[in-house]
């Protein structure tokens, strides 16, 4: 289904999904050590169809135990502080409530709180994290206050940072040079193709990450970041990829030329 043939939601569902977000967002903040409660993703943009899921913040203060959130009783899966990397992205739940997808985020008001500070002056880390080809910058917690809505308790909503649209694009196109770069000397003359397309895809959410950094425009996930950035023009390069050195070398100069280009 595309967004364009998508169900318009009703009345009586906005209002029921309403009442189901109230109930949630209750329980939730009534966790132990639980300050706040946000919606976030595609709901809190408003940018949903009525099939899309529901991806909530549950910031906490001191020692949270997801014990708590496993003893709502929901269906699905549960992690501990700290299992879905360890780092700013330190774990959450993948659950089904009432029929509805929800995904919950564990948020360290602590970290979150760091980073934004530091954000403001224009620094930040990388991370790894499962299924984002390029990681994520650690001003990602700070992004999700900017763009989901608070439901529960009292969060910031900062702008973004003149400082970090002053630094972070040129990390980005760094990483994006650095990983083509490796791939040009290591991959392609040994006509590797599925290394080097990973390097292209790689490089290319990389470049867009610097991309939107510089419009200042904030980014939450990689499902959009390439459609954003106005880089799709990837997808003819790596379509076109062939097991061969030159072909591989070939591909890299187009997608560097592509990247260079990109503002």
């Amino acid at each position: 289904m595309t967004a364009s043939s998508a169900p318009v939601p009703s009345a009586a569902s906005e209002a029921e999904d309403q009442v189901f977000l109230d109930r949630l967002a209750d329980r939730l903040a009534g966790l132990p050590a639980v300050r706040a409660v946000a919606l976030g993703g595609s709901r809190a943009q408003g940018t949903h169809r009525s099939d899309s899921d529901w991806d909530l913040g549950l910031y906490y203060r001191g020692g949270f135990d997801p014990a708590g959130l496993r003893g709502l009783g929901y269906a699905g899966e549960v992690s501990e502080i700290g299992g879905w990397g360890g780092g700013v992205f330190n774990g959450g739940a993948w659950l089904t409530v009432d029929g509805r997808r929800v995904d919950v985020h564990y948020r360290d008001l602590d970290v979150v709180e760091h980073e934004l500070a530091e954000a403001e002056r224009g620094r930040f880390h990388w991370e790894p994290l499962m299924f984002h080809l390029a990681g994520i910058p650690s001003y990602l917690v700070v992004a999700e206050l900017a763009v989901g809505r608070t439901l529960r308790g009292q969060l910031p909503r900062p702008g973004f940072p003149a400082a970090l649209r002053e630094t972070a694009p040129a990390h980005w196109r760094e990483g994006a040079r650095l990983t083509l770069l490796y791939a040009k000397a290591n991959h392609a003359p040994h006509g590797r193709l599925a290394e080097v397309a990973g390097a292209l895809a790689a490089a290319a959410a990389q470049t867009a990450h610097a991309v939107l950094a510089a419009r200042g425009e904030w980014v939450t996930n990689e499902k959009s970041l390439l459609l954003r950035a106005g880089l799709r023009d990837v997808d003819r390069v790596v379509a076109g990829l062939r097991p061969e050195p030159g072909a591989l070398a070939g591909a890299i100069a187009d997608a560097e030329e592509l990247f260079a280009s990109a503002a």
